[in-house]
């Protein structure tokens, strides 16, 4: 009989240690966007989720220290656009502290639902939200939200999202 070896397991493991086994987690790539009084922001987020589909909530984890949690608390509402596989660029362009004070919506075609934040008129899908329930995660705050909107342009069934995997970007397929 041949033994069993157990993999190598990290007991309460500190951000770095996490953060490397975490990136084994394939996730779906989204910019969530805020707006208030001629402010607008967004950043790309990979922790969104489908909570329930009746009622309708979705989930997003935001980084405390970021503009876009800085408006998301302050209005109580924000926008969500599902990335195409073709939107690398824009993910990029979205993400990183380098660009925190920027306008990244230059020269991005957007359009906006009830809520006023922009969504990606490019987007896979997009979804217009507003929140029902907070709660402090550590670093980060989850909003639990209501979706108002949620759609997709014609044709985007045929297309490819964008996924992020082992610190990359990945094609399905």
């Amino acid at each position: 009989m041949q033994q069993q070896t157990q993999p190598e397991a990290i007991f309460r493991p500190d951000a770095a240690q996490l953060r490397e086994v975490l990136r084994f987690w394939t996730t779906g790539v989204t910019i969530v966007s805020a707006a208030h009084q001629g402010r607008r922001h967004g950043m790309t987020v990979n922790s969104f989720t489908s909570l329930s589909l009746e009622p309708p909530l979705v989930s997003i984890s935001l980084e405390k220290v970021t503009r876009t949690h800085e408006l998301v608390s302050q209005v109580g509402r924000f926008g969500v656009s599902l990335l195409r596989a073709s939107q690398q660029e824009l993910s990029n362009r979205f993400a990183g502290r380098e660009s925190e004070q920027q306008d990244r919506f230059a020269d991005v075609a957007t359009f906006t639902l009830e809520t006023g934040s922009p969504l990606l008129q490019e987007a896979l899908a997009y979804f217009d939200c507003r929140v029902a329930v907070t709660h402090d995660a550590g670093t980060h705050t989850i909003f639990i939200s209501e979706v108002l909107a949620a759609g997709a342009p014609q044709g985007a069934a045929g297309e490819q999202p964008l996924v992020y995997f082992n610190r990359g970007y990945r094609k399905i397929g």
